[in-house]
């Protein structure tokens, strides 16, 4: 699922895996032995931001879109002083600190980068450690406990050919429209960070194998295949708030609340986003412990017998992903 989707946004750690087991039915347990043992990877890519990504595409995305997210991250490197000679320096030190395979959290990084006398605090050291992933240097090790780490890029993905520019424009081109579409040029730009001249460039080398259309005024690429058949009755999905169906799209982003709902509701703060057959219903948040989790949901507008029926089913399921049971309680904004 992360290859199919090019990669998937996933600054909240826990709640990111959500999104790959609702796609795919796997549990959180299961999920978390995969990352560790690095089927799945974590790393500043595409934007200023985490995403999980397959080890087979790490090293192609870096080297396609790398350019554009230390442009887009200048300001912050002057801003904290941190000019590429520094930037340099710093990952010359993390690749001393974790040769041999080793896997470190960021404090132990940050005291190594504080050892060579390079202050490494807060923003500071954030943005020489996502500033050495977006190098290829070190991307998410194995996990010590709950704390997560880093480890070396040569260690944790394999030596697979290198993609051309061409080969890698076509290849993230097809991947975005093929898995998010029917989505705009501007959406792409804004989910890939590639200039409108590289998008031009994809769509042209992946030709007929996608197919454009016209939603209203605005140009639409998709895959062109036809939608399995909607099961009877309505459908309610939970999303976490970072979910690849809400901040893979910019232009387009209104199809996902046609009704204006959102426009007009009261701030709640809850992060996730219900949606009843695909459209923006309401809000809800979660609350773990060892042996249960409470789902609170937040409804733009009341729902029907059916709807809350389906929204038992989702809550059930998000139970069974992290193997407890689950509740839930409904509110009305």
């Amino acid at each position: 699922m992360v290859r199919r989707l090019g990669a998937m946004q996933s600054q909240d750690y826990g709640p990111a895996k959500w999104s790959i087991g609702q796609r795919t039915g796997v549990d959180n347990d299961t999920l978390d032995r995969q990352f560790d043992d690095g089927q799945f990877l974590r790393t500043h890519v595409l934007r200023p931001t985490w995403h999980f990504v397959h080890p087979a595409d790490l090293r192609w995305l870096l080297e396609l879109t790398r350019d554009r997210v230390h442009m887009i991250n200048g300001f912050m490197y002057r801003q904290e002083g941190l000019d590429r000679l520094l930037r340099d320096r710093a990952d010359a030190i993390l690749i001393d600190a974790l040769k041999g395979r080793r896997s470190l959290t960021r404090s132990e990084l940050a005291g190594a980068l504080g050892n060579a006398n390079i202050v490494a605090e807060r923003f500071r050291l954030a943005y020489l450690l996502m500033s050495a992933e977006i190098d290829g240097i070190v991307c998410s090790g194995p996990r010590k406990g709950t704390e997560h780490t880093y480890s070396l890029v040569e260690d944790r993905v394999p030596t697979v050919r290198s993609l051309t520019r061409d080969e890698g424009l076509a290849e993230l081109t097809f991947r975005y429209f093929s898995s998010h579409g029917p989505a705009t040029v501007k959406d792409f730009g804004w989910w890939s960070s590639l200039t409108q001249t590289d998008i031009k460039r994809g769509l042209q080398l992946v030709g007929d194998r996608l197919t454009k259309e016209q939603i209203g005024d605005v140009a639409c690429w998709s895959s062109g295949e036809a939608l399995g058949r909607r099961a009877a009755g309505p459908r309610v999905d939970l999303l976490q708030g970072y979910d690849e169906y809400i901040v893979g799209y910019s232009q387009s982003k209104y199809l996902l609340d046609l009704a204006g709902l959102t426009k007009t509701a009261r701030r709640v703060p809850f992060n996730g986003v219900i949606l009843v057959d695909d459209q923006v219903t309401g809000l809800w948040k979660r609350t773990v412990t060892k042996t249960a989790v409470a789902v609170e949901a937040v409804l733009y507008e009341s729902f029907d017998n059916k709807q809350l029926a389906a929204l038992e089913v989702a809550v059930d399921q998000h139970g069974r992903f992290l193997g407890r049971p689950a509740t839930f309680e409904v509110a009305v904004l």
